[in-house]
């Protein structure tokens, strides 16, 4: 029997640049080149970061808003979840204008990040429960979900049923990801969730495969890898979205993006 599966692309992060991989995308139209292309191998969401004209990360509503228009427009019913990423350059208070000003549809949030000044962090979760804001909480470590289960028993995270990001390995410093982190940190979470998985590394298809063994969702993309299993380097983020459609068929697993009569609901 076919299981369906939510596929959200990571096209590319906060730090990687041209100098990376000339494929990356980095302007507003590559991103909805990009959207359209890996919606069309299977993706049915798209995990947006956007970039200043020195092409540095940023928060600014304005150009969020302008891609996800051309987004839009170019992957129709695609889902687009914005980040809240600091990358070492804004605080929880920039973090929250940002909310503010965009109340999107969906939003990842980290609680590393969000731990440095909690009583903004509880304004956050605030205002995306009145926004209507479907927030992704990011978990990196095993701190990462203590504080998760904490903050659930203090009502500052109140979803029934929130929705988690495992990230497996990371970028900086370097740790390529294993299978084996996410069975550790799924064994530390007592809250039922609905999760997704992300790895760093060439391990990344592995991770992903695995994930999808043990009843998740997951998120390919530049941002966390641009090799695949053999080390070389892919194409664009297309393909490597293709290659873990391919593999995970093989499983019997199907996107949600190539399933498109069946609701998002998982």
């Amino acid at each position: 029997m076919t299981r369906l599966y939510s596929l959200m692309v990571a096209p590319n992060g906060a730090r990687r640049g041209k100098a990376d991989h000339p494929a990356l995308p980095i302007t507003v139209p590559e991103l909805a080149a990009t959207a359209r292309a890996c919606q069309a191998a299977g993706a049915d969401a798209i995990h947006l970061h956007v970039r200043d004209d020195e092409g540095r990360h940023s928060l600014d509503p304005g150009r969020y808003r302008a891609a996800m228009a051309e987004i839009a427009e170019a992957a129709p019913g695609m889902a687009v979840q914005v980040t809240t990423e600091s990358a070492g350059r804004f605080d929880v208070s920039a973090q929250l204008a940002c909310l503010e000003a965009l109340r999107p549809a969906r939003a990842s949030v980290a609680l590393r990040e969000m731990a440095r000044d909690p009583a903004l962090a509880a304004r956050l979760y605030a205002l995306a429960r009145e926004s209507g804001t479907r927030i992704q909480h990011i978990l990196y470590s095993p701190e990462c979900v203590a504080r998760f289960e904490d903050w659930r028993a203090r009502r500052i995270i109140t979803e029934d049923r929130p929705e988690v990001l495992f990230v497996l390995g990371s970028y900086d410093p370097p740790r390529p990801a294993r299978p084996a982190q996410l069975t550790h940190l799924r064994a530390l979470l007592r809250t039922p969730v609905r999760w997704t998985a992300c790895a760093f590394g060439p391990a990344e298809r592995a991770c992903l495969l695995e994930a999808l063994r043990q009843g998740g969702n997951v998120r390919i993309g530049f941002e966390n890898n641009l090799h695949g299993p053999d080390g070389a380097l892919l194409p664009d983020n297309a393909a490597s979205v293709r290659a873990l459609v391919a593999a995970a068929a093989a499983e019997g697993f199907t996107p949600r993006g190539l399933a498109r009569t069946i609701p998002l609901s998982a």
